[in-house]
């Protein structure tokens, strides 16, 4: 069976033992929540993370929220999350410090197991591979090749930087964050994330900045850890009015033009033929996929 990956502009992370974050993501605005069993959680809570993991989830997807989970990499972690995460309230996995596509694989292997044991269809479970060491960047052609669960890649700028011994601002990440996103594209997967630092927040022009020099570099959404980037990742992510409108009336005119046995047109000025088309059908795709999003949970 194949099932068909869900259209985020921002994914908001919720530690997952943060009641009060937990009561609060429905009203944030963001496409998913990532309830965290990482960074968010010291070691001695791990265990009571994992125990809550449930009930929270269930109470967030009835919401009608897109739930994911970002779990631990040691593996002798990572088997219990995935154990307590994977169900049918939980659309997707986020793998942290993903170096190879072995690993991928591996736990796409570890899912299906638990799907059949739980009594899900094999295979509903997506992955969302996070890279975030040197070692993770060379081997970003591969990763999101290994598994057809795998459905976005994205480059943790924070620990990346950490591994690489640079910085998080933008001139610095920029060639390394477009490599991701032309893994992703030749992988047929989603690039998610931004061109800066996470912990950057409070700068709301920064931020807007960042964000649309992303979506110039072909990123098509953003994990995000505050609401003001929550906002700010849906409308620069998602095709404003303009851009819809644009790009229904270049794709109306092309087919047109093809009818009549023209390969290429002048629409508004610019010159239309296969390529330009075609990005402008992706918009107008994103914009439907958004749109039926909305219309399901209201």
């Amino acid at each position: 069976m194949t099932f068909t990956p869900p259209v985020w502009r921002s994914m908001m992370f919720v530690p997952t033992l943060n009641q009060k974050f937990v009561e609060k993501a429905p009203g944030v605005g963001a496409d998913a929540v990532i309830l965290d069993l990482e960074d968010s959680i010291a070691a001695s809570e791990k265990d009571r993370a994992r125990d809550a993991l449930g009930d929270v989830a269930a109470h967030l997807a009835g919401l009608g929220l897109d739930v994911t989970v970002r779990i631990n990499r040691p593996w002798r972690l990572a088997a219990r999350d995935i154990e307590a995460a994977v169900s049918p309230n939980v659309v997707a996995l986020l793998l942290p410090m993903t170096d190879t596509g072995a690993h991928v694989a591996e736990v796409a292997n570890v899912v299906s197991e638990i799907e059949a044991e739980k009594g899900m269809p094999v295979g509903s479970t997506f992955l969302c591979p996070l890279i975030e060491t040197a070692e993770g960047y060379l081997n970003a052609r591969d990763i999101p090749k290994a598994s057809s669960r795998v459905m976005s890649v994205s480059l943790g700028s924070e620990d990346f930087a950490l591994s690489m011994g640079s910085t998080t601002d933008s001139d610095m990440l920029l060639s390394f964050k477009q490599h991701i996103v032309a893994c992703a594209r030749a992988a047929g997967v989603a690039p998610m994330g931004f061109i800066g630092s996470i912990a950057e927040f409070r700068d709301i022009d920064k931020l807007y900045e960042m964000m649309r020099l992303s979506k110039r570099a072909g990123f098509r959404g953003a994990s995000c850890i505050h609401p003001n980037q929550v906002k700010v990742a849906n409308e620069i992510f998602g095709p404003s009015e303009e851009e819809v409108e644009e790009a229904r009336e270049i794709v109306d005119a092309y087919d047109a033009a093809l009818a009549r046995g023209e390969g290429a047109i002048t629409v508004r000025g610019k010159m239309v033929d296969v390529p330009v088309a075609d990005r402008m059908r992706a918009i107008l795709s994103f914009a439907d996929a958004i749109a039926a999003r909305q219309k399901a949970k209201s």
